[in-house]
């Protein structure tokens, strides 16, 4: 099935259009929970990966064996999808008693080389926006599950870009991590159904004249909104008029839903939320941060970006029209069940030169 973006509230570029020098487009991956082959762009699925071709490792000094067995955070998660919200059975909460995090690998030293964990597989006939060294069609990722590399105790991604045509038999079955650090840095198993959007620049990176106008734009459409005299949640006047309170909650319900909805840029107009690539960075927890090379100085714009959710409260117009009856559904709303940082991670590389470092920042 596809995924379709609806189309945006408003036609931001033609109201302002200065934002056309600030355009630029990403492919939403819309990733889904699914069982993807080796051979297929995917997200958390099997890699084309040679079979005479070594599987990366980590072998940073860390602790390795403490966390949470793989094989425990896949059973967790299975049990409580097949609840599907419904109150565990006693056999379900007795699988689940052992898939605590813990020791669970004693005999790993800190410094024994452990397989990374398969994230990510893309190729450029499914992704328009991947875009990576010349020749090369498939881009693997894959990181260690221990946020404990570097200064700032990040995860260790890693950039497998190769040619698909040059794999012959491919690896099975691929290694993987005994224990992860945290049950968040697992990807559930999801095919993914690509679909070029266009983004616009992140509001505070924006030149100030064109700053001020939006702001302008916004702040008229917040007076056109307070000139008609709704009714308020609060009133307790009219919580007499109902026999019961699950009618007056009914009743405020439907008038919530008939109130027309706020347009905002940051929300709405401008950077598509969700598992991408290419297209803008949000800075809306931080203030807005240069992200250059450290080999020649470029400025390294979004390769990937891994979200915690496809969308929340803030992002609501952005849901495909495929998923709106069932935009509550934790299948649609968090797929992947991967959350770093505060919920996103960026993987930035560098336009003038692929080899070059990447380079990680997180919201």
């Amino acid at each position: 099935m596809t995924r379709t973006t609806p189309p945006r509230p408003v036609d931001v570029a033609a109201l302002f259009p200065a934002l056309a020098a600030h355009r630029r487009t990403a492919t939403r991956l819309h990733p889904r929970p699914g069982t993807p082959k080796a051979d297929e762009s995917s997200v958390g699925g099997p890699l084309l990966w040679p079979a005479d071709e070594a599987w990366p490792v980590c072998t940073a000094v860390h602790t390795r064996g403490k966390g949470h067995r793989l094989s425990d955070v896949r059973l967790g998660r299975r049990v409580h999808d097949e609840a599907r919200g419904w109150a565990l059975t006693p056999q379900e909460l007795r699988l689940l008693e052992g898939t605590t995090r813990g020791r669970h690998a004693p005999e790993l030293r800190d410094d024994d080389p452990v397989p990374l964990l398969a994230v990510a597989q893309l190729r450029t006939r499914d992704v328009p926006d991947l875009v990576g060294p010349e020749g090369h069609d498939l881009l693997q990722v894959l990181w260690c599950p221990f946020e404990a590399h570097g200064p700032h105790r990040t995860i260790d991604v890693r950039l497998v870009w190769r040619r698909s045509a040059d794999v012959g038999a491919v690896l099975a079955p691929q290694p993987e991590p005994q224990v992860v650090g945290r049950e968040e840095c697992v990807p559930n198993a999801c095919v993914v159904h690509p679909e070029q959007v266009v983004e616009y620049e992140y509001l505070g990176l924006l030149d100030e004249e064109l700053q001020d106008a939006i702001d302008a734009w916004e702040e008229s459409l917040d007076d056109d909104d307070d000139d008609g005299e709704g009714y308020e949640a609060g009133d307790s006047d009219a919580l007499v008029s109902y026999a019961t309170y699950e009618e007056y909650e009914a009743a405020m319900a439907a008038a919530r839903a008939a109130e027309p909805e706020t347009v905002d840029y940051m929300s709405d107009l401008s950077i598509a939320p969700g598992w991408k690539v290419g297209g803008f960075a949000s800075w809306h927890l931080t203030d807005p941060a240069p992200v250059d090379c450290a080999s020649c100085g470029s400025p390294m714009p979004p390769l990937l970006t891994v979200a915690g959710v496809e969308c929340d409260g803030a992002s609501h117009s952005w849901i495909p029209v495929e998923d709106r009856d069932a935009a509550d559904d934790p299948r649609v709303i968090d797929p992947v069940g991967v959350r770093l940082g505060r919920g996103l991670l960026r993987v930035h590389t560098c336009p003038a030169d692929p080899d070059h470092p990447h380079r990680l920042s997180f919201q």
